[in-house]
């Protein structure tokens, strides 16, 4: 089955590599003419670092990323309200890990590179449009080089090309654009010593847009040096009008120190940080509605394309994970690409769609809010309720992540055999 995917970012080059390992002929289309390591920080749950072991990148993962093992959320005078343990100290058979997105991103395109070959990868592609038929789909690119068109025959079009997608805008034309809650964040990555414990994920402050997070991504060259440490502040600049205005703007070093200049936590000094910050850019905070349907015929959206979500309890990118895994287990089960694809819709977009929703009441954050407003660490066992909530919205609990069936595909699918549980 030839399988065309429109994006490749982190979510498209897993769905090549899922694909591929159950037997399908992926090939991506990428709009940029290079893929380059760009970004920040970026966290995959143990359910997400599940799916990547299974694919055989567990080894290539451990080395370039730093296993948390505690998330700690904190007043803004950097005192703790709750803490939780995560990934194998919490139980789960595989870690949660923090890494640099630009790394996580090289990782994934060379072991398609090695696996499917070079030629399985075309950049510079800009999807225009696609057409479908009842034996396959046609999709229409530009060559952003020479503005040449270029189409492409396959049996399924995967449309995993962001939250800004041109597949998702082509199957819904009225949506629109994105939804801003008028929150920007400040996002950075600083050489600086570790916090706390080094393998902490701290969480300081309440409501969206009076928040500050930090984590690491890279332990020290040398021990007693600088760790790589990833930063993000939530601001508001007043009442949201429609969508913001210079999206991805970069922050000085001046006007970083000035946002941080109103935090002051004992732990962490701030005005070093903003120092050390070799670039700070400002994106806003988007999501879009929940859509009633992610597939039409040999048409499908994954990732992002699919479920853009606020970042809150660190989960998008592990959602585009699984959803590549379980896209690839239904094409390889279902002789009918049609069916595989509403079999694929039927189990991923109502979870993943709760999730969308429960983000944009704060997810697992709401301990943080309620904190503020208790004005210090929540009753017993009412942040438990909270997080243990959304990790089973999320089919995330440890008992969800290491008791449901591998969603990998045997070497010879001979028809259904059992449904995993997401």
């Amino acid at each position: 089955m030839k399988v065309v995917i429109v994006g490749g970012g982190i979510a498209g080059l897993t769905c090549a590599l899922s694909l591929h390992a159950a037997g399908l002929r992926p090939r991506v289309f990428e709009a940029a003419r290079a893929i380059e390591a760009v970004g920040v920080g970026i966290n995959l749950l143990p359910h997400a670092v599940r799916e990547l072991a299974e694919l055989g990148l567990a080894d290539e993962l451990a080395a370039i990323a730093l296993p948390p093992h505690r998330l700690t959320y904190r007043d803004r005078a950097g005192h703790p309200v709750w803490e939780e343990p995560l990934g194998l100290a919490a139980g789960y058979q595989w870690p949660q890990y923090s890494v640099h997105r630009g790394r996580l991103h090289l990782m994934l395109l060379a072991a398609v590179r090695e696996r499917l070959g070079p030629d399985c990868l075309h950049t510079g592609r800009l999807f225009r449009r696609f057409e479908q038929t009842e034996s396959g789909v046609r999709a229409h690119f530009v060559e952003r080089t020479a503005g040449a068109p270029v189409a492409q025959d396959a049996d399924v079009l995967i449309g995993s090309d962001g939250i800004d997608s041109a597949v998702r805008a082509h199957l819904y034309p009225d949506e629109g654009p994105a939804h801003w809650n008028g929150v920007h964040m400040w996002r950075g990555v600083a050489r600086h010593p570790h916090v706390l414990d080094g393998r902490s994920i701290v969480v300081v402050g309440g409501t969206p847009g009076a928040k500050f997070v930090a984590y690491p991504v890279e332990d020290p060259a040398a021990e007693g040096g600088d760790a790589l440490l990833n930063w993000v502040l939530e601001v508001r600049h007043g009442q949201p009008t429609g969508l913001p205005q210079g999206a991805n703007r970069r922050i000085t070093p001046a006007e970083a120190r000035a946002g941080l200049a109103d935090w002051h936590l004992p732990w962490l000094d701030l005005n070093s940080l903003a120092e050390r910050s070799s670039a700070v850019s400002e994106y806003p905070m988007l999501d879009r509605a929940p859509l009633p349907r992610w597939s039409f015929g040999r048409v499908t959206l994954l990732g992002d394309a699919a479920h853009p979500m606020f970042p809150m309890g660190m989960n998008g990118g592990s959602q585009s994970v699984v959803d590549a895994r379980v896209l690839a287990w239904c094409l390889s089960r279902e002789p009918d690409p049609a069916a595989a694809l509403s079999r694929y819709d039927d189990i991923r977009r109502p979870a993943v769609n709760a999730i969308v929703i429960a983000n944009r009441n704060s997810g697992p954050e709401e301990v943080i809010t309620r904190a503020e407003e208790h004005a210090g660490a929540l009753p017993a066992g009412l942040a438990e309720s909270i997080t243990d909530r959304y990790k089973q919205l999320s089919q995330a609990t440890v008992t969800q992540v290491n008791g449901h069936a591998s969603w990998t595909v045997p070497a010879k699918a001979n028809g259904l055999v059992g449904e995993p549980t997401a």
